[in-house]
């Protein structure tokens, strides 16, 4: 190419990259998308340094809102607000771990403001957690910490995948010494996660021990339902429940965890469903386990445990300890009640401890505060 057409070409590029930028130029100036708008969160709950609560939720085109929870007088209508937040404010409250739930036309919900929620097979209540001053057993403390793990195993005898949850002590990572284990259960409609989370089993045990209250051991926590559903009733579940224990989680434990093997070392304990569990499956296995105790439980009957009541002399040699608890208003006090009277018939040793309260969760708290210290001593 001559240097005159090359020259020509240059000039006819230069024209048509000016041509173009001039038409870009001419376009109207583009303009950025407007920023895209996030709601406001809305804080739920606000606790205030009075102990009263605010509880709050967007719901603008709800016509009723309320909030219900363990406190006193436990249910309060919401008022909605102009920018469509409804809320109130309770209390002062009680220091305290309490469930609670919002009403939405009808629909019971949890606060979607609160990342705390109780573990359940249908969960439905947040957890509002009040710290007392002095901290209470159940209260995060500067104290040593143990830890709480998290497995995942495949069920042998119920040919499945289960999860559970157990507690090691402050210092387990760090010694060689072989612990005790509490095999502590939740009741009905709560899963393996209910004792840590809500029930605070690990901070309990943490305080205790750093008190020299309680001597340090595991704790492992199941899920109760063993069975699929319940149609077969709570002694179906319970069997399953049973084999999934003896033949599947305590091989586990023991081949995962510096633990003691002999009975004077394991506990087996629970709560309602659970304690019903624990009774029926300790009472009949007094070589696995030696100390057993419920939490107003759902006790089980005088067949179901036939061969501890039969024996009483070879029951009371071989067990530690006993432990059956409940509250007065509890809807369970009278079958707890009879089954003290069964014991008592058949001579059988147990401590029966007799409270205020009902079939809850701030009960359960203070019951395993006030069995662990008597545990593998």
């Amino acid at each position: 190419m001559g240097k005159t057409s090359l020259y020509q070409c240059l000039s006819v590029m230069g024209l048509l990259m000016v041509s173009l930028a001039g038409g870009l130029a001419a376009e109207p100036a583009a303009t950025n998308p407007p920023p895209r708008r996030f709601p406001m969160a809305v804080r739920s709950p606000e606790i205030q340094p009075d102990r009263t609560v605010t509880f709050r939720l967007a719901a603008p085109r709800a016509t009723e809102v309320s909030v219900s929870g363990q406190w006193a007088n436990g249910r309060a209508a919401m008022q909605r607000g102009s920018n469509g937040v409804w809320s109130v404010t309770v209390g002062p409250l009680e220091p305290g771990i309490y469930e609670y739930s919002f009403s939405v036309d009808g629909l019971t919900m949890i606060d979607p403001g609160n990342p705390s929620i109780k573990p359940m097979r249908e969960p439905r209540t947040s957890i509002l957690h009040l710290p007392g001053n002095p901290p209470q057993v159940f209260d995060f403390q500067p104290v040593p910490h143990g830890t709480v793990r998290h497995h995942t195993y495949f069920s042998r005898p119920l040919g499945r995948q289960r999860e559970l949850v157990v507690y090691t002590p402050p210092d387990y990572d760090q010694s060689r010494t072989k612990y005790p284990v509490l095999y502590l259960q939740h009741g009905m409609g709560d899963n393996h996660a209910t004792w840590t989370v809500h029930g605070k089993a690990h901070w309990i045990l943490d305080n205790l021990i750093a008190q020299k209250r309680a001597k340090p051991m595991l704790i492992v926590m199941m899920d109760g339902h063993a069975a699929i559903s319940m149609s077969g009733g709570l002694t179906n579940n319970t069997v399953m429940f049973e084999r999934d224990l003896l033949e599947e989680v305590v091989p586990f434990v023991e081949a995962n965890y510096r633990v003691r093997k002999e009975a004077a070392s394991r506990a087996l304990v629970g709560l309602s469903m659970g304690g019903g569990q624990a009774l029926m499956i300790g009472l009949n296995h007094l070589d696995i386990f030696g100390w057993v105790g419920g939490f107003s439980s759902a006790t089980p009957s005088r067949e179901a445990i036939k061969s501890a009541l039969e024996k009483p002399e070879v029951t009371n040699r071989r067990l530690k300890l006993l432990w059956i608890a409940c509250g007065r208003s509890d809807f369970l006090i009278k079958l707890n009640q009879d089954f003290v009277s069964m014991l008592e018939s058949q001579g059988i040793r147990h401590d029966w401890v007799l409270t205020e309260g009902g079939h809850t969760w701030p009960v359960w708290r203070t019951y395993l505060a006030e069995l662990a210290p008597r545990l593998f001593r």
